[in-house]
């Protein structure tokens, strides 16, 4: 028998949007300690200069019609000012196209000096996402067609909110990057017969901390949290720990709580440039399945030569 993964996707996709009290999750990343700012407003400009950054994730590497997660944000402190800005594009992709979602955020930060080295920073974020579904690129086992219309190009509105606190070792921030409840789309008002279900975005709460150790004159280490709380869906934990030889090479693992182990690489190529790669490997029953080959992530930064002081201990948070 033929299997059609790409249905399998949309069975996944789908399973999420029953009824109401499921709930859809914002995109995951296990780089999260370097995309801060697309969970947490209040990070912009943390950094003390300007700063972009790329995040490619293909996840379930080999399964056909598998979920792909492309993030382009700049962000930098407005000089003489206690302000920061910041932008985010975030493009979500299920199904070789079935399913795209693009999401387009501005953010602005305003920072207060707590003492010498502490500093609390509160972030808006302002924006939408633009929604896209083609259930004609869906195909049943019967070869059957799904009887509900499509979605194209549908832009919902949206606001987050976000608290940053860091000194030059610790940082510990909360935020709600999307505070409204998007409806997207319900059919079963509309046709007895089509596929009924309804689709939500929830709030997602996050809680991220780390800790800077400098164990030597040449190696720190930071261990990190991020936890995620939606209602209707189950609590996500990542736990993170990477080293840091000579201000240039990282590495280290990361745990997903019940869902994945991951093995991290950064290079501090110049002043300017940081890339760093991720890989994933499901603990769940899908990670031992043959057609999977795990999760990757690409991630690259720049930054301007900086002109005047770096606000967060470098390069590492």
């Amino acid at each position: 028998m033929k299997i059609n993964y790409q249905g399998l996707i949309f069975l996944a996709f789908a399973s999420i949007f029953m009824n109401e009290a499921n709930a859809q999750q914002d995109a995951q990343y296990t780089q999260y300690m370097y995309n801060t700012m697309t969970v947490n407003p209040g990070y912009v400009g943390s950094r003390g200069q300007l700063s972009m950054a790329g995040l490619y994730r293909s996840q379930w590497v080999g399964l056909e019609g598998a979920p792909s997660t492309f993030t382009l944000n700049l962000h930098s402190p407005i000089r003489n000012s206690k302000l920061g800005y910041g932008v985010s594009i975030v493009n979500d992709e299920i199904g070789n196209g079935t399913v795209q979602e693009t999401y387009l955020d501005a953010m602005v930060s305003y920072t207060i000096e707590v003492s010498r080295e502490a500093k609390l920073s509160f972030g808006l974020k302002a924006g939408g996402n633009i929604l896209s579904l083609d259930f004609n690129k869906l195909r049943n086992f019967d070869a059957e067609p799904v009887s509900t219309d499509n979605i194209e190009n549908r832009f919902s509105p949206n606001f987050g909110l976000g608290m940053y606190y860091h000194t030059n070792n610790f940082y510990v921030g909360l935020s709600a990057p999307n505070l409204l409840q998007t409806e997207h789309f319900d059919n079963s008002q509309t046709d007895a017969n089509a596929l009924e279900f309804l689709s939500k975005e929830r709030i997602n709460f996050y809680l991220i901390t780390g800790y800077v150790f400098d164990l030597n004159g040449n190696l720190k280490f930071k261990p990190a949290l991020l936890t995620k709380v939606v209602g209707g869906a189950p609590l996500q934990v990542d736990l993170s720990a990477n080293f840091m030889f000579n201000d240039k090479f990282t590495f280290g693992a990361a745990y997903r709580w019940d869902a994945a182990v991951s093995a991290l690489v950064g290079f501090q190529i110049s002043e300017q440039f940081m890339l760093g790669l991720a890989y994933d490997r499901e603990t769940t029953e899908l990670g031992g399945t043959q057609f999977n080959d795990g999760s990757f992530e690409v991630f690259l930064r720049f930054e301007l030569v900086r002109s005047f002081q770096r606000l967060v201990s470098p390069r590492f948070f």
